[in-house]
């Protein structure tokens, strides 16, 4: 089975050839580049912020109901609608039985309200926590939360994705593709940040960081 980076390529060769996706994803990368956004980021040695965020199931869950068990993995996806995220959500559960192997648990993060974590956990046949982060609270604290450029905007809105519906306010924000390890002090001790969409975390990578640990 090909690994994550080979799936995320192959998605990626088909939508370059949709003119106006790949001419909003451009410009979406230049305008990040423009500015030292990841600088303010959450950074390897830094205390992995508290949170209290509702899952799949409508309980609210904490850092350290994660961490009591052991380290956790806590990765950021955009939402139901990017096939991105979905190629991610589908590799991290082929990998969950290794991550619980390595006495962790596993959160992946999602700005979408209104059941969405639900749907996407059904949707992916997901084992692991899908957490909804309200207002982007947890990844403006993480520092991996941007507005997104008026041009992507209206690619998104003209294929019918509703960011204000589906996030429950009009700040048009989303999460970079941002993968942390947190050891059970609560303290980040591997980090993946990339201002492109297109690429994650390898799940290899993130197990050879909990085997450091």
């Amino acid at each position: 089975m090909p690994n994550l980076m080979e799936r995320l390529q192959a998605l990626r060769a088909r939508y370059s050839q949709i003119a106006d996706v790949q001419a909003a994803y451009e410009a979406m990368l230049a305008e990040l580049r423009r500015t030292p956004f990841l600088d303010q980021a959450l950074q390897v040695g830094e205390a992995f912020p508290d949170f209290l965020l509702p899952n799949a199931e409508g309980l609210l869950v904490e850092r350290d109901d994660l961490l009591s068990r052991g380290p956790a993995v806590v990765t950021f996806f955009r939402g139901t609608w990017c096939p991105y995220c979905a190629v991610q959500l589908d590799a991290l559960e082929e990998a969950l039985p290794q991550i619980t192997a390595a006495g962790a648990s596993l959160a992946a993060i999602t700005p979408e309200t209104g059941g969405r974590a639900a749907e996407a956990k059904a949707k992916h046949d997901a084992h692991y926590e899908i957490l909804a982060d309200v207002d982007h609270g947890l990844g403006m604290a993480c520092g991996v939360v941007f507005r997104a450029p008026q041009a992507y905007r209206e690619m998104l809105s003209s294929r019918g994705v509703d960011l204000a519906e589906r996030q429950g306010h009009d700040g048009w924000f989303l999460p970079l593709p941002a993968t942390f390890v947190v050891n059970r002090q609560g303290v980040v001790t591997w980090a993946y940040m990339d201002i492109d969409f297109t690429r994650r975390a390898e799940p290899d990578d993130v197990l050879a960081a909990l085997a450091a640990l």
